[in-house]
């Protein structure tokens, strides 16, 4: 029952909008689908980071230490305010509907930028640390419980932001979302912008 429970929070925290969900909108939107899902694949990478310094026990230092978890989420936040600026001041250059050619994407971009959003972001980190003193227990024999839960976290946040791509790069979807794109830039700009600076004052 306690996993049950801790699958549905699994859940419940990666479909909650945040900082992932905003940037991969936003890469899908401008750049098309691969962009996007190349962005997913980023974030996905970035809790493999997360789930290993959970399972090693760096998680206990860096909870101890406030000098370097400072550094991390004023890291976290000025990159996320970064991300939200940069696409604010982009908001025009694609006034016009067109269609991406996915040959010339950069995937290292969008893998980049989905990686260090997730892996930046202190409130992603507070939430392995809290799940992962759950699930991590003094008996080394249940150690697999904890590595499967995080398989789990991976899988899950690469298939959710992969549907946000997909859905949101849909026919259906694309004549509507590119008529507005100049405002949606605008909002996934501010957004990112509040999310950085909530994360730099939260004390």
């Amino acid at each position: 029952m306690e996993l049950i429970s801790l699958a549905i929070l699994g859940v419940l925290i990666v479909i909650s909008p945040g900082a992932d969900f905003v940037l991969v909108l936003k890469n899908s939107i401008n750049q098309g689908r691969k962009a996007g899902i190349w962005t997913a694949i980023g974030v996905s990478l970035a809790i493999c980071v997360h789930i290993g310094y959970s399972m090693l026990g760096i998680s206990y230092l860096i909870s101890q230490n406030q000098m370097l978890f400072n550094v991390v989420r004023y890291a976290g936040s000025a990159y996320l305010i970064y991300l939200g600026i940069k696409g604010i001041i982009s908001a025009d250059n694609c006034a016009e509907i067109e269609k991406v050619t996915e040959n010339h994407i950069k995937v290292s971009q969008y893998l980049a930028q989905g990686f260090l959003c997730n892996v930046l972001n202190p409130k992603t980190m507070l939430f392995f640390l809290s799940i992962f003193s759950q699930v991590i227990t003094p008996d080394t024999s249940e150690s697999h419980t904890a590595l499967m839960y995080g398989v789990y976290m991976i899988v899950l946040h690469g298939v959710w932001f992969s549907i946000v791509a997909v859905l949101f790069t849909s026919e259906v979807l694309q004549a509507r979302l590119l008529k507005m794109k100049k405002k949606l830039n605008q909002m996934c700009g501010v957004g990112l912008c509040s999310f950085g600076a909530m994360l730099a004052i939260k004390s």
